[in-house]
């Protein structure tokens, strides 16, 4: 596995890949609904590859001066339960402390908040955000300024 902090127009092409082959074809989502006004020049996005090919993604933008939205956050379903979205949101909380942020927040689909609460996430009080496509509930972690590999 390869990580890829894709800052080029075609290495954002592989995390566009994955966000349609898993989650827009699967969920009937529309390619307006999917690439949204977060999608723009100053988002940053991961990009996980197995031998050259993209397999998972996450996309990152500022919410304010010490906070980050993490989102998007996709595995091809082949990959799936093999440490990857971790791995995923892994690099994304370590691009941010390279940045300087302090906290990560995520608005989870609501039958994923247990996987970011493992991560180390805390839910926001309990009210649901109801989207175009999915429901979701914001969750947050506070990152630790210390040294990563």
């Amino acid at each position: 596995m390869e990580v890829m902090r894709a800052t080029e127009y075609w290495q954002q092409a592989g995390a566009f890949y994955v966000r349609i082959q898993a989650m827009a074809k699967k969920h009937h989502i529309t390619l307006r609904q999917e690439f949204d006004e977060h999608d723009g020049a100053g988002t940053k996005y991961i990009v996980i590859l197995d031998d050259d090919f993209p397999i998972a993604t996450a996309r990152m933008y500022e919410l304010d001066s010490e906070s980050v939205m993490i989102g998007r956050v996709v595995v091809l379903p082949e990959y799936r339960n093999k440490g990857i979205g971790t791995l995923t949101i892994s690099e994304c909380e370590k691009w941010a402390l390279d940045d300087g942020y302090k906290k990560c927040v995520i608005e989870s689909r609501d039958n994923k908040v247990d996987f970011y609460k493992k991560l180390g996430f805390n839910l926001c009080g309990d009210d649901y955000i109801e989207g175009e496509t999915f429901r979701c509930i914001r969750m947050e972690k506070e990152l630790l300024n210390r040294p990563h590999t």
